[in-house]
């Protein structure tokens, strides 16, 4: 019992072999970001990219949902407009990542304004509901940019996440609380 039957044996180590390194899950994931990157065209390719769905990527965030473009992706943190600030200080930015300071710089909120410019095909996107965890010693609340896409920004299929209803998780900002946890 436990010994492997002789003959065949390279055969039988590449198939464990593959099925080690290889999932049902993943592969069905990579079938499926195949078939929307074939369905989408170039403009859903984009999304699909390497590295979109890191998970854990933002304290307190649990899931693989990706930030929301930012100048300091994939720190996406937003004031309490939407608009984005610095991920580590908190002040004000532009859409470049320079410090904010006169009203000809470019400031656009992110989720209502630069979701649906870099990414067309999500309509009319709103922040939609969000969620509060502890993340050195304060409040931080990740806000949920909704829309009625069925696909989020990760390339895979949204989410219903904290939306309302008829609309889903397509990326995730968040903001830091002057609350002590």
């Amino acid at each position: 019992m436990g010994r492997r039957a002789e003959g065949g044996g390279g055969i039988d180590r590449a198939g464990e072999e593959l099925a080690r390194r290889t999932s049902r899950r993943s592969f069905l994931g990579r079938l499926g970001k195949t078939f929307v990157a074939l369905a989408g065209g170039p403009m859903v390719a984009v999304a699909l990219s390497p590295g979109r769905a890191e998970a854990h990527h933002i304290c307190g965030h649990t899931f693989t949902t990706n930030s929301c473009p930012h100048p300091f992706d994939p720190y996406s943190r937003t004031d309490v407009y939407g608009f984005p600030v610095h991920p580590k200080f908190g002040y004000p930015v532009d859409d470049e990542g320079n410090i904010y300071l006169s009203p000809r710089q470019t400031r656009r909120k992110v989720c209502q304004t630069v979701v649906p410019e870099k990414y067309p095909f999500v309509p009319n996107p709103r922040y939609g509901g969000g969620w509060s965890r502890c993340c050195n010693d304060r409040v931080r609340h990740i806000q949920d940019c909704c829309s009625t896409s069925d696909i989020r920004i990760n390339g895979d299929a949204s989410v219903r996440g904290y939306c309302p209803r008829g609309r889903k998780v397509f990326c995730i900002t968040y903001r830091e609380l002057n609350v002590r946890c």
